[in-house]
């Protein structure tokens, strides 16, 4: 018997100009702010930037009713400036990272953060508490060209209109050029890549019916509400 599998479509973020940004893999850099590191448990010195990946399909736009997801009862928003990767390379210089960069764009990091815990307790990778249907909600992606560089402004997110996080992305431990160069060591990064580069501190949870509005300066917001719990 002879398998035939039909191949996926790729995942397609949009940018401001309304041209497809064909999304390759998700990188997402874990407690970038002090604040946020403190609040989860952890010292915040500048150590190595450590990373966990997502799915491509994990990638939804702005204004999306993502479902509330199976197995979990603390289901948690976490904003972030993103990175949109143009140009690929391995062990990309600081000097020359930002040239690597196509735009950016606010997310979410969406995170069963019960499942995320209990795996950190146990010592297992955190998979099942990051990477699930939905989970990495996308506004427009703003060219270099049209906004320039975002090393500092404004990063906020409301629920139901109320503030829950604000900082400034000038607070990144590892701001971008450091990400990107780090990165590349690891892996080499290639156009579509998208690198999540941390949430500020406040993270919480969200239930049905609640939305979420994500802002940083200069940038699209990426706004969603939380739809229907996932049930068998």
């Amino acid at each position: 018997m002879t398998l035939v599998f039909q191949p996926q479509p790729p995942i397609l973020a949009k940018t401001t100009r309304g041209e497809d940004f064909p999304v390759r893999r998700i990188f997402c850099v874990g407690r970038n702010y002090a604040a946020h590191a403190r609040e989860m448990g952890r010292d915040p010195d500048r150590e190595p930037p450590f990373f966990f990946t997502k799915w491509a399909e994990t990638v939804v736009p702005s204004g999306t009713t993502i479902a509330y997801p199976s197995e979990t009862a603390d289901f948690q928003y976490e904003a972030e400036l993103v990175v949109a990767i143009g140009t690929g390379g391995r062990f990309i210089s600081r000097d020359n990272a930002l040239a690597h960069v196509f735009g950016y764009a606010t997310g979410l990091d969406m995170t069963r953060r019960d499942l995320q815990m209990r795996a950190r307790e146990q010592g297992r990778p955190w998979d099942t508490g990051k990477n699930f249907e939905q989970a990495s909600p996308l506004g427009l992606i703003h060219p270099v060209a049209e906004v320039g560089h975002i090393a500092d402004g404004a990063i906020q997110l409301k629920v139901n209109g109320q503030v829950k996080q604000s900082a400034d992305v000038r607070e990144l431990i590892w701001p971008v050029e450091d990400v990107i160069a780090y990165a590349s060591k690891l892996y080499r990064l290639e156009p579509g890549d998208l690198i999540y580069t941390g949430t500020p501190a406040g993270v919480g949870p969200v239930v049905e019916g609640d939305e979420i509005v994500v802002s940083v300066a200069k940038l699209s917001d990426t706004v969603v509400r939380v739809g229907a719990r996932i049930a068998p």
